[in-house]
C-alpha cells in the first residue's frame, strides 16, 4: 500500500535548495511565508511557550537553503490587536467584554478546532521585537475593522514589573510571568473603517492610530486589511509589497 503510494509522490520530491537557488538564478521571484509567528521562534519567543523551530525570517535560509543576501524584502504581518493561541504570557490580554468583542468581530476561534483565541490590545513592544529580529522592511496591519465603534483604544508601549520599567521585549521568564502593560490611550471612532478605499477616507481617529502604530514600532504599514474581502485592502507603498528587489 505504501510502496503504490510512494510512486504516486516521488515526482514531486526533489532537492528544494537546488530548485529554489536555480529558479533566482534565472530570474524569477518567489514568495516565502513564515509559519505561526515570532514570539513562538525557539530562541527570540516566549520560551518556553514556543515551536521547534525558527518562524523568524532568518528560518527562511535554514529551513529553504538560501543565502542571506537572496532576501530582497521582508513584509511583517500583524493585526491591528494582539492574540495568542494555547498558553504562555500575554501582558495586554483582556479578560473582559472587550477581548469578548475582539474575538467575536474578528473570528478569533482555531479555523480546525473551534478554540478560541485570547484577545487583547497592540502590544507594540512586541512588534517592535519581532521588527528588529526579522527586519522588517513595512508592516501588513489586518483587522482594523475589528476595532470600528471603540470609544477608545489602549496601545501597550512598554511593561513594568516590581517598580522597573521595561520598553523592550524581556526575555527573562520570570519576569514574563509577573509584567503588568504600560498604556497610551486614544480615541476610538464610531464610524465603519470597511468602505474606505485610500488612507484620506479612513476617519481621523483611525489614522491617527495608525500614526501612532508606526511611531511606536519604528514601522511603516504599507498595507491595511479593513475587511474580510479582498477588495477591503488599502495599499499605501506599492513598492513595499512588490516581489522582487
Amino acid at each position: 500500500r505504501y510502496l503504490k503510494l510512494a510512486g504516486i509522490i516521488r515526482p514531486y520530491v526533489a532537492d528544494t535548495a537546488i530548485l529554489i537557488n536555480k529558479a533566482l538564478d534565472d530570474g524569477k521571484n518567489i514568495l516565502l511565508e513564515s509559519a505561526q509567528g515570532t514570539m513562538l521562534d525557539l530562541d527570540f519567543g516566549t520560551y518556553p511557550y514556543v515551536t521547534s523551530s525558527n518562524p523568524v525570517a532568518g528560518g527562511a535560509c535554514t529551513g529553504l537553503g538560501i543565502a542571506p543576501p537572496r532576501i530582497t524584502k521582508v513584509l511583517g504581518i500583524c493585526k491591528a490587536y494582539t492574540t495568542r493561541v494555547g498558553e504562555g504570557p500575554f501582558p495586554t490580554e483582556l479578560n473582559n467584554m472587550i477581548g469578548r468583542h475582539l474575538r467575536d468581530k474578528g473570528g478569533e476561534y482555531g479555523a480546525t478546532t473551534g478554540r478560541p483565541r485570547r484577545c487583547g490590545w497592540f502590544d507594540a513592544v512586541v512588534v517592535r521585537h519581532a521588527a528588529r529580529v526579522n527586519g522588517f522592511g513595512s508592516l501588513a496591519l489586518t483587522k482594523l475593522d475589528v476595532l470600528d465603534g471603540l470609544e477608545s483604544i489602549k496601545i501597550c508601549t512598554g511593561y513594568t514589573y516590581k517598580g522597573k520599567t521595561f520598553t523592550e521585549f524581556p526575555h527573562n521568564s520570570r519576569v514574563l510571568k509577573g509584567i503588568g502593560a504600560v498604556y497610551r490611550e486614544l480615541p476610538g471612532w464610531k464610524t465603519s473603517t470597511t468602505h474606505a478605499k485610500t488612507l484620506g477616507e479612513l476617519p481621523l481617529n483611525a489614522r491617527s492610530y495608525l500614526r501612532e502604530l508606526e511611531k511606536l514600532t519604528g514601522v511603516k504599514v504599507s498595507v491595511l486589511s479593513i475587511g474580510k474581502d479582498r477588495t477591503e485592502t488599502i495599499v499605501m507603498d506599492k513598492n513595499a509589497v512588490r516581489i522582487g528587489a
